[in-house]
């Protein structure tokens, strides 16, 4: 192993630990050189910025959690993969009753009592932690080529948006059909995300 590899490895080690002790922590470059005992010249020379560092960690992290992610099948369109993995996060929330029980103790435990530095904490690292698997699932789209140049950070936040408004609908009463609704503007967002161009 060389030196060089020897330092990537030390930095994305390093990374990883600081993830796994705080996952709603910014990976900043001098705190993980100097966890990893290394340069902050020598992490610019493998991960020339934030961004680069952040996404590597993330990409290794959901690979390893979720290996047979839908993501990763290049059978399938870009487009149809994306809507897939966003639906599995609204699955996830429920519908009616489940979506009534999750949204009220969200309530319950961040909206309804004042503030404090405990459950903002908390609320961050959820609410990083959603934005941080879309991103992960842009970047993956990056990589192959389908989604070009932008800022995947600002479009992971726009999809996660559009994420909680469905989510809230679903605990909300309508008269029309959630699943044709949520099919709509979820392919609405796909497209907007997909076309979007540097």
């Amino acid at each position: 192993m060389t030196e060089g590899t020897g330092s990537r490895e030390k930095i994305i080690q390093a990374a990883l630990a600081m993830f796994a002790e705080n996952p709603g922590a910014t990976l900043s470059v001098r705190a993980v050189a100097a966890r990893a005992g290394v340069s902050t010249g020598s992490l610019r020379y493998h991960f020339p910025t934030q961004r680069v560092l952040q996404e590597t960690i993330l990409t290794g992290i959901y690979d390893t959690i979720t290996p047979g992610d839908l993501i990763h099948d290049q059978s399938v369109p870009a487009a149809e993969r994306l809507l897939g993995c966003l639906r599995q996060v609204l699955a996830a929330a429920g519908v009616g009753a489940q979506a009534r029980a999750g949204w009220g103790e969200i309530f319950k435990t961040y909206i309804e009592p004042e503030p404090t530095e405990e459950n903002r904490a908390a609320y961050s690292a959820i609410d990083q932690a959603g934005h941080r698997r879309v991103e992960y699932w842009l970047t993956v789209l990056s990589d192959e080529g389908a989604l070009t140049g932008g800022d995947n950070a600002r479009r992971a936040r726009y999809l996660v948006t559009v994420l909680n408004g469905l989510s809230i609908a679903r605990a909300l009463p309508s008269d029309e059909s959630i699943l044709t609704t949520e099919t709509e503007v979820l392919q609405d967002a796909v497209d907007h995300v997909l076309a979007q161009r540097p």
